[in-house]
């Protein structure tokens, strides 16, 4: 059974930087590609970033590309979000995700997978 398990949130002052986690475990799952998501209060999911398996890279959507980045340990267990210069407007709950295939989508309906989500508050 794949599970996902997010940590690494918080409050933090605008400007500020943070790094989230996604602790991924399960039969193949160092074959699925793993995306970042977040909701807002009131807004729908948005798609952050995802990496593909088997160095086929990394995609981000254009609101984020300059701040934030994705990457994962060499034990392909652990896929990290790397966030700098945050704004209020960064303010949500961030999952990640797996899709059973090693190429990532932008589609949070291609997903399989979800974690529960981890908090980001960035407030002075």
């Amino acid at each position: 059974q794949v599970q996902l398990m997010e940590s690494g949130g918080g409050l933090v002052q605008p400007g500020g930087s943070l790094r989230l986690s996604c602790a991924t475990s399960g039969r193949s799952i160092s074959n699925y590609a793993v995306a970042w998501f977040r909701q807002a209060p009131g807004k729908e999911r948005q798609f952050i970033a995802a990496i593909a398996r088997s160095n086929f890279g990394a995609i981000y959507a254009d609101s984020v590309k300059d701040r934030f980045t994705i990457s994962e340990d060499n034990a392909k267990t652990t896929v990290f979000l790397s966030m700098i210069d945050l704004n209020p407007e960064d303010t949500a709950v961030y999952y990640c995700a797996a899709i059973r295939k090693p190429i990532p989508s932008g589609q949070q309906g291609d997903y399989d997978y979800w974690g529960q989500g981890t908090q980001v508050t960035v407030s002075s």
